[in-house]
């Protein structure tokens, strides 16, 4: 009798041990990660408005800027620039930038870990977010990959006007590969290398600009100067199509800067008002700045001053308060203004469009100025721990990391190009212009 006892006790334990793991696992499988629906909402519209950046945005932007017999060879080049970027990005990049970081802490990995052509990506796999929220992982996955696209078309207006459409289609998954997603990795990925650092970059100062300016300067110095620059005039044949351009990025932009908090919460608005703040700013300082000059206030000025602060305030969207964004929107429009109308023209080189000139000025104004910024004295989100010398630091590190890395990997990716398709249209298509010679079209009868 003891003993039956003894077995059904002994029974109705198994019992209960496999209903608690039955339960336990049910438990487990319940408490996965699920994205934040609002939160997948805003980063989905996000991703829509950085994609309004490259497609209209910059396209008309840096069209309006070309001479007309360029136009469509401008708008032909960005289109097809991220649209080769989106492709190389669900192949290798979103891995390279995104994927498990090597020991250094330089890139991801392409296979070992790693998700190669978006292997270990579905529809219920999540990215984690800033808190303990997440949204789906397709949704950053889309997110990031504009970012890619747009950062290898910023590069094409230092090289406007004269680099060959077959050029640009090798050199960007070339640079894309050895400049980007590293670049990427070191600043945003767990376990990369400024990261770990501590540099703050909340949408893309070192990533995006710095990376974008730095590269256009040097392939502009590897492809030479128009011909007729700087001695005959060459000016934008639309600035209404520019204006039009800089709206477009303007709104585009709320997506790229708060968005890059990838929840719809307080930082996400801080960023929003930051983007308002310093741009308008900086739009109306370039243009005291001309008037200072001697020049009249410019609709050009307007646009690049818009632009000068968007830039800047890129890696401080989220980590300042509005008064030191409007701050670094007035520094960056200064200092863009004087390399661009006086730097430029000193020193000779031909930055088509200025794509260095505030890009690559504007970008490094505000990654080395985030460092002040951030701090609560100046109404940033520094904490009571916060030390703005250290932290200076710390930006001017990743600043010349970026810079570095950008220069020498567009050197690279340069001459690799050149050597295989050559870099510059013939003297023939670049006079008679892109439009015809490389496309076979005109933007205007």
């Amino acid at each position: 009798m003891n003993r039956k006892i003894l077995c059904g006790a002994g029974a109705l334990g198994a019992s209960l041990f496999a209903a608690t793991t039955a339960f336990a696992q049910e438990a487990a499988e319940a408490a996965a990660p699920v994205a934040n629906p609002g939160n997948n909402a805003w980063m989905m519209t996000s991703t829509v408005l950085v994609m309004l950046m490259i497609l209209p945005g910059l396209a008309l932007f840096y069209g309006g800027l070309t001479r007309s017999k360029n136009m469509l060879s401008m708008m032909t080049q960005i289109g097809a620039t991220a649209a080769l970027a989106m492709l190389i990005w669900v192949m290798w990049g979103y891995s390279l930038a995104f994927g498990p970081t090597t020991s250094e802490g330089l890139i991801g990995k392409f296979l070992s870990g790693g998700s190669f052509f978006l292997s270990s990506v579905t529809s219920d796999s999540t990215a984690a977010t800033f808190s303990d929220e997440v949204i789906s992982e397709y949704v950053f996955v889309s997110f990031q990959m504009t970012f890619a696209a747009i950062t290898a078309a910023l590069i094409l207006g230092a090289t406007a006007e004269r680099m060959k459409f077959s050029a640009v289609m090798l050199f960007v998954p070339i640079w894309l590969t050895i400049v980007y997603f590293p670049i990427a990795h070191m600043v945003w990925a767990g376990g990369g290398l400024l990261f770990d650092m501590g540099a703050l970059d909340f949408a893309g100062g070192t990533v995006v600009h710095i990376n974008a300016g730095v590269s256009g300067l040097v392939l502009a110095f590897l492809l030479g100067k128009r011909q007729g620059y700087p001695s005959e005039p060459m000016p934008p044949h639309s600035l209404t199509l520019t204006m039009v351009g800089t709206g477009l990025l303007w709104v585009g932009w709320f997506g790229f800067n708060a968005g890059s908090e990838l929840e719809a919460d307080g930082t996400a608005g801080l960023a929003m008002i930051n983007t308002f703040v310093a741009t308008a700013a900086a739009a109306l300082t370039w243009m005291v700045v001309e008037r200072l000059s001697g020049h009249k206030g410019s609709a050009l000025g307007f646009c690049s001053g818009v632009i000068a602060g968007l830039v800047a305030v890129t890696p401080a969207a989220g980590n300042s308060g509005p008064f030191g964004a409007i701050v670094l929107g007035i520094v960056a429009s200064v200092v863009c203004y004087f390399f661009v109308a006086k730097i430029k023209t000193s020193m000779g080189y031909d930055d088509s469009l200025d794509a260095f000139g505030i890009h690559g000025v504007g970008g490094v104004v505000g990654a080395i100025g985030t460092g002040i910024v951030y701090s609560p004295a100046l109404g940033g989100p520094g904490g009571d721990d916060f030390v703005m010398g250290a932290q200076v630091v710390t930006q001017i590190i990743a600043v010349v990391i970026a810079i570095v890395w950008a220069a020498v990997g567009t050197g690279i990716a340069g001459i690799i190009t050149r050597g295989l398709t050559g870099l510059r249209a013939s003297p023939e298509v670049e006079l008679e212009g892109l439009d015809i010679g490389e496309h076979g079209e005109r933007a205007y009868n």
